[in-house]
This record gives C-alpha cells, structure tokens and sequence, in this order.
C-alpha cells in the first residue's frame, strides 16, 4: 500500500491561468524539485499571440521567470516533488481568473510529459484560445 508521502508529483499540469480584469504580473522560481514553466501570449494586438516560451525552472538552476500581465502561465512538475514561490502585483481574484486548455493544438506547447499529466478539474475543463477571452 503507497502513502500520501511516497506519491511523485511529477506530471502534476497547471494552467494555463491569467486573470482578465485585476490582470497579475508573476515572478516564480523554485525552490525545491523542478518544473517546466510555460507563458503564453494572449494580447491580442500583439504580433507574438499565441505564441508561447518554456523553461526549466529548479532549485538547482535558481532561474526566476517574469510573466508579465496579459500572458497566461501553467507548469508541469518534472520532478518527484516540487515547491515554487510566486510574488505577484495583484491580488488572486477568483471571479476574474481564467485558463486556456493546457492542450490546444492551436498552441501546440511541447510538455516534456512522461505519462498522462494529473490535472485538476478547473485544468481540465479550461477552453480554447479561440474561445477564451483575451487581452485588447
């Protein structure tokens, strides 16, 4: 029988979350285990929409990622565990928060999975860029 300890949270899948109004700018990093962070451009005047960067972001690396307000922002843990910090520039409001699905083949992100992600059920049920309410 496996305890709650001893569960890997590697392919544990976040976002893609932003929120439409009260928009937050992120600062994460890592201090313990490791992720790939994703950012998405969702302005859409922007020549770069829906265009998206990852990063492995680790305690190890000490990398920190700025995601600025207007992008969206999602995770997969690639290690067995993980604790990451973020510092934002506004509050969590969740009447205004949003998530694009973390799978649109429209975006195409390459999740370095190694398995089928573990979702939560607000992840699972995000809509399409096509669908999702963006930034001017």
């Amino acid at each position: 029988m496996q305890d709650n300890h001893s569960r890997s949270a590697r392919n544990v899948l976040r976002g893609l979350h932003y929120q439409i109004r009260q928009p937050q700018g992120k600062l994460i990093r890592v201090i313990h285990g490791a992720i790939f962070d994703v950012v998405v451009d969702i302005r859409r005047s922007s020549p770069f929409f829906g265009r998206w960067i990852g990063v492995e972001l680790s305690a190890e690396n000490c990398r920190q990622l700025w995601v600025p307000p207007g992008f969206a922002h999602g995770f997969v843990v690639t290690s067995d565990s993980a604790e990451c910090l973020y510092k934002t520039t506004d509050y969590w409001s969740p009447e205004h928060e949003r998530s694009i699905l973390w799978n649109d083949p429209e975006l195409a992100i390459d999740w370095p999975l190694s398995g089928e992600p573990m979702l939560s059920g607000k992840d699972s049920h995000g809509v399409l860029l096509a669908d999702a309410e963006v930034f001017a």
